[in-house]
């Protein structure tokens, strides 16, 4: 098969190949799925870039996310899953089959049914987005009636935050940089959508009720915005690390009994990852959840995909590996 590698950590230019290597079998409670789109997020280019290096087992084909159909599996698997639609979840998490070519084999777990009517790019782009957008959201409690504000609306993690929340019966309120971000957090169905870049921001959030959980991007950044929102005793989840670490300021934080959690997929509990597998599948199927504008690459492209991730791409990157 044709796929996407390296074997140590650089630039995307100059250590991502594309090489014809052995088609891999599913080993016991495996699946093999043929892709057909691979999604790419930031812990990708992050990883591959050294960033935050992870260990290789030779090569590393990058991407955690995908879409396709099981087309083998291994022991102990039922053989009817063979032919199912799937989308994949955390595939190259130590293990060496990412998505990025044209199977992927990853435990049968983390290849979750993908309903005929949905598509895809939608598959594709579930995965981390989706998974670390549901941890965030319900790691401290239910939604029902309280109000949470997405930071980075128009994000991949946004986007699902905001689908998910609605869903949990949450009022929704995010947080954007301009206009066609705007436009894109409101057709996910925020309630209230704000450019946290012009003025009165925090008063237009307030005015629109005290927030019980921030969904955080950039702890740093907005950090004084969240407290000036926050009700007592609220809280800040964050995803994401800035290139440099925020100082916290303790005092504010401390007057607004603010809890904050730092959240990284890979460290989340494999109980908690599988509910949110199933609750995110169970959105799909009542079609709760939407896509991106989706911007794509060929497997020969895979290095401007991933340079694309890196310099901050609206929407969501997918590679053909076919």
């Amino acid at each position: 098969m044709r796929a996407a590698l390296y074997d140590r950590c650089g630039p995307a230019a100059q250590v991502l190949r594309v090489a014809d290597i052995d088609l891999p079998e599913p080993g016991p409670g495996e699946v093999r799925v043929r892709i057909e789109l691979s999604g790419v997020n930031p812990t990708d280019w992050k990883s591959r870039s050294g960033a935050t290096p992870r260990p290789i087992d030779v090569f590393q084909i990058p991407h955690h996310d995908g879409a396709g159909v099981i087309d083998a599996v291994g022991e102990g698997v039922d053989p009817g899953r063979v032919g199912q639609r799937v989308w994949t979840w955390l595939a190259a998490a130590g293990r060496r089959w990412g998505t990025a070519a044209q199977w992927s084999v990853v435990p049968e777990r983390q290849a979750v049914p993908l309903p005929d009517g949905a598509s895809a790019e939608l598959g594709a782009s579930l995965g981390v987005p989706a998974l670390t957008a549901h941890w965030c959201l319900f790691s401290d409690g239910p939604l029902a009636g309280r109000t949470v504000l997405v930071a980075g609306g128009a994000g991949a993690v946004g986007h699902f935050a905001i689908e998910l929340a609605k869903r949990a019966g949450a009022r929704v309120v995010t947080t954007v940089s301009g206009p066609a971000k705007a436009e894109l957090a409101a057709r996910a169905g925020a309630d209230l959508v704000v450019n946290y870049t012009e003025p009165g921001a925090a008063g237009q959030i307030r005015a629109f009720g005290a927030v019980d959980r921030v969904i955080e991007v950039a702890l740093g950044a907005n950090l004084a915005l969240d407290l000036a929102v926050l009700s007592p005793g609220g809280h800040v989840v964050s995803y994401a690390a800035e290139p440099a670490d925020p100082v916290i300021p303790v005092r504010a934080c401390m007057n607004a009994n603010v809890i904050i959690r730092f959240v990284l997929l890979h460290g989340v509990p494999a109980e908690a990852l599988d509910r949110a597998a199933r609750d995110v599948a169970a959105a799909v199927a009542e079609g709760a959840l939407t896509e991106l504008p989706v911007h794509r690459f060929g497997l020969d492209e895979v290095a401007a995909a991933h340079d694309a991730v890196e310099h901050g791409a609206v929407g969501k990157v997918l590679v053909v590996p076919g």
